[in-house]
């Protein structure tokens, strides 16, 4: 019978910033170091935190978001973890309850235990009122307890943990160190495969977490988190829909902005995957389809600038008229040149007339769902440029329900075979739009 109970926590926050993707990663290590079978998702629309998730349990994170992958979607992803896990972790977004829909939401819908984490490095008493609010702000949630990070001191955890109220909620303090720190940049942290020891960074929070009770929880302690996951059935996947075509996807340091699901949305419509780095390869390998997913064209301007060979292949692909699915950085780097923060001019590919001005602040932000052939996409939007083309825009994107836009929506470009939005798209919201992305048939 498969199992469909299985120890899960939810760690949440009162902000940003407070390291929950740190606490996180060092849960899920501890755990897969001592032996236990881990899944690890993230709440709502974020590539780079699952890098480091994917890496401390040693498995794919998906992201779970009642809107953008939606409620059933969920379900079905919480439920196929259970049934192979000794322990699901689901990582927060922004504050406990921030954003429509919430990090609380979701832990309500599921019946998740709450783990709240907070930077205690400036406060003392407060600390408690924090915890307090969070278990009681909205009735309901399920509380596990409270973990003080960035901590100076042995009697600085002591004066927190006598400010709870309810002293079985501590679970213990991580002092404040560089050596488990997670570098960040202006996108989110810095990815994992990009430092040398990206590892030794998690193994020590893994043992930081160790001495504390919510590290020391065994086996049997973590039962008290069980969660019962069960799972509607879903409509399948358009039966071969991609069936014997090969997808290209652009992987490396510049375009990394890749939801796992969204590969195996591609696999499940039968497409074939291959994979290669515009930054290093001489040509696209032989596809009938391309992807550019978003990522870091503006930190490796050089090295796509001069690769002239790839840029060669690229052209050919267009002029064949094969599909090409551009998605912000991927879009980017389509454009004649990119103006950097300070103005410099960098040549670009030159598929899409136009440029792509970097900014120090961000542009857009936000839940939004995109209309195209063959249905509705839902996903998100996040970058620090604008772009200035004479393209006019063939649809734009629209809000989630119940958000509204600051001035339009993003623009959806095409140029032939070529499709191109800021947009950063869920495949599985609509696989039969997926499939019509990389088909052959002509798109409207």
């Amino acid at each position: 019978m498969p199992k469909n109970r299985c120890p899960a926590v939810l760690i949440a926050a009162p902000a940003s910033g407070q390291g929950k993707t740190t606490v996180a990663c060092a849960l899920a290590r501890l755990h897969t170091r001592q032996g236990r079978r881990v899944r690890v998702f993230k709440c709502g629309p974020d590539f780079l935190d699952p890098y480091w998730l994917a890496l401390a349990s040693g498995a794919p994170v998906h992201q779970l978001d009642l809107w953008m992958t939606g409620e059933d979607d969920c379900a079905r992803r919480l439920q196929a973890a259970a049934q192979e896990a000794d322990l699901i972790i689901v990582e927060g977004v922004m504050g406990l309850f921030d954003g429509q829909p919430s990090a609380a939401d979701l832990a309500q819908r599921f019946g998740l235990p709450v783990l709240a984490v907070i930077d205690a490095g400036s406060m003392a008493g407060t600390f408690g009122a924090l915890a307090w609010g969070l278990q009681h702000y909205r009735d309901g949630l399920r509380f596990a307890g409270v973990l003080a990070n960035r901590v100076a001191s042995d009697s600085h955890a002591l004066m927190l943990e006598e400010s709870l109220r309810e002293p079985d909620h501590w679970l213990g303090a991580l002092m404040r160190s560089s050596v488990m720190t997670l570098p960040e940049r202006h996108l989110g942290l810095v990815m994992s495969d990009e430092l040398g020891d990206a590892m030794q960074r998690l193994d020590a929070a893994a043992d930081a977490l160790a001495a504390t009770p919510l590290g020391q929880m065994s086996g049997d302690d973590l039962q008290a988190w069980a969660v019962p996951f069960k799972a509607p059935d879903l409509p399948g996947f358009p039966a071969g829909a991609l069936e014997g075509r090969t997808v290209a996807v652009a992987r490396d340091a510049a375009f990394c902005f890749i939801y796992a699901a969204n590969l195996d949305c591609l696999r499940e419509l039968g497409a074939q995957l291959v994979f290669f780095s515009p930054l290093v390869d001489a040509a696209l390998p032989d596809c009938d389809a391309l992807w550019l997913p978003g990522g870091y064209p503006e930190l490796h301007l050089e090295a796509l600038a001069t690769n002239s060979a790839m840029q060669d292949s690229l052209a050919a692909h267009v002029h064949s008229g094969k599909p090409v699915w551009a998605e912000c950085g991927g879009m980017m780097a389509l454009f004649d040149e990119l103006h950097t923060v300070d103005g410099q001019r960098h040549p670009m590919w030159g598929v899409l007339p136009g440029s792509v001005s970097m900014q120090k602040r961000l542009a857009a932000l936000g839940p939004q769902q995109l209309a195209v052939a063959g249905g509705t996409l839902r996903g998100h939007t996040f970058h620090y440029s604008t772009c200035t083309t004479p393209l006019q825009p063939a649809a734009r994107t629209e809000a989630a329900p119940g958000r509204q836009l600051r001035g339009e929506g993003e623009a959806l470009y095409v140029s032939g075979s070529v499709r191109a939005s800021y947009f950063h798209a869920w495949f599985a919201s609509s696989p039969a739009a997926t499939a019509r992305l990389f088909s052959a048939e002509p798109q409207p």
